[in-house]
């Protein structure tokens, strides 16, 4: 993962993002915002990476996560997720979309047909309150700085809603202090 960003301490709190290449907006449909829930849940289940918040955009998603080994496990959900997304494209025969990917893959990644993601996740280590007040807000009020929703809790694909008490399609590990 080519990064400047680093993950330092290993165990501390972390705001992340990761976008599609070129901001292409992927995420437009239940199927393919699926492929990014499922792959979170597996990793919070089986990698035990804690997530407190989390938004899911039409062509990124923002994290504010902890755990062991987050370079690792951040960049095998993006290369699960990058192949579930192929697969996906290719038997909804949505071959505009792989061509874009096709287009804007980096000219090294001479292993691949395609490139999904862009590279790094760019971790920003959450100091103090008022930098996670900020990133929590950032994170639930993006939906409506992007115009989707009205309200954060209407967008479906963010943890505004578990911290609003309605149910969240993602469980996380909510933080008492918001």
């Amino acid at each position: 993962m080519r990064s400047r960003y680093k993950f330092t301490p290993e165990l501390g709190l972390y705001f992340t993002s990761s976008s599609i290449v070129n901001f292409i907006p992927v995420f437009t449909r239940d199927p393919y915002f699926q492929i990014i829930i499922e792959s979170l849940e597996y990793c919070r289940r089986q990698k035990n990476i804690r997530i407190f918040a989390y938004a899911i955009m039409k062509n990124h998603f923002h994290l504010l996560i902890s755990g062991e080994c987050l370079p690792k496990v951040i960049q095998s959900m993006k290369r699960h997720t990058a192949w579930e997304i192929i697969k996906l494209a290719e038997n909804e025969n949505r071959y505009y979309l792989l061509e874009q990917f096709k287009k804007f893959k980096k000219s090294y990644k001479v292993k691949s047909k395609y490139q999904i993601w862009q590279e790094g996740v760019h971790p920003q280590f959450i100091s103090s309150i008022d930098m996670l007040e900020q990133k929590m807000n950032y994170i639930h009020n993006n939906p409506v700085e992007q115009g989707y929703v009205n309200s954060p809790i209407d967008w479906v694909y963010s943890s505004a809603r578990n911290y609003s008490g309605l149910k969240g399609i993602l469980d996380i590990d909510k933080l008492e202090v918001w």
